[in-house]
């Protein structure tokens, strides 16, 4: 067993362990999926400089697939390898994010409608229970609960679209940016809680009703709402220090 030690949302000084077999997967793999989600959750800021040394040594392992790691990353669009400079996490520019949102937009009310189409499946069912799971946080000011089961929302609906070309490109565009620290900044923000519990409702309703259009138009309108708080955060937060 190997165990990699990563930094909470809480901060640097309060760790957590994660316990990974490499029964299952390589140490590769397993030092990329640490990183990436390191990288995504925002446990290292965007620009932060990254040390192979430092990053073997945090992670048990040797720099070798560190660096391998590193080089998928980037690929990814995760971070940066400079030469005779290093390797950074990437910081988007605000053209960036607008663009990316406008293409989260496109892709997923795409999935929507064509889940919509596609009538009772086994997605739905969990479109619901995930719906439910929010209400449940929200009603418990469950934060970590609402993001969670938010995760769970859209992966049904993009999962419901029956489409893994879809699926697979906004997996891509989605992981150019540390989304989920995002999310938990977005819903900080004054009613913009009870405004997405609102939104998300809509968005079952009308995939119960099986309207394609409406699915389409509100799931559009719900990421547009979400982008537009996200990137007046996100520019307050990185381009106004």
């Amino acid at each position: 067993m190997v165990w990699y030690m990563v930094y909470g949302r809480e901060g640097r000084e309060a760790g957590g362990i994660m316990n990974l077999s490499v029964s299952t997967e390589s140490i590769h793999t397993q030092v990329t999926n640490v990183l990436r989600n390191a990288i995504v959750s925002g446990e290292f800021e965007l620009g932060e400089k990254l040390s192979e040394t430092a990053l073997a040594q945090r992670l048990g392992v040797s720099r070798t697939p560190v660096r391998e790691a590193l080089k998928q990353l980037q690929q990814e669009g995760l971070v940066e390898i400079i030469p005779r400079v290093g390797t950074c996490v990437t910081k988007p520019t605000e053209k960036e994010i607008v663009e990316l949102f406008k293409l989260k937009e496109s892709l997923e009310g795409l999935a929507a409608g064509l889940m919509a189409e596609r009538g009772d499946i086994p997605e739905r069912t969990e479109l619901i229970r995930a719906f439910k799971s929010m209400e449940e946080a929200v009603g418990k000011g469950n934060i970590d609960g609402y993001v969670e089961a938010n995760d769970r929302f859209h992966e049904a609906i993009l999962k419901g679209s029956g489409n893994s070309k879809l699926l697979y490109h906004f997996n891509l565009l989605i992981n150019q940016l540390p989304y989920k620290r995002f999310v938990y900044l977005t819903l900080g923000q004054p009613e913009r809680l009870q405004k997405s519990v609102e939104e998300h409702r809509k968005i079952v309703e009308v995939i119960q009703n099986q309207d394609i259009q409406g699915a389409e138009q509100l799931m559009r309108e719900h990421v547009k709402a979400s982008g537009v708080k996200l990137i007046q955060i996100m520019k307050a937060e990185l381009y106004n220090k």
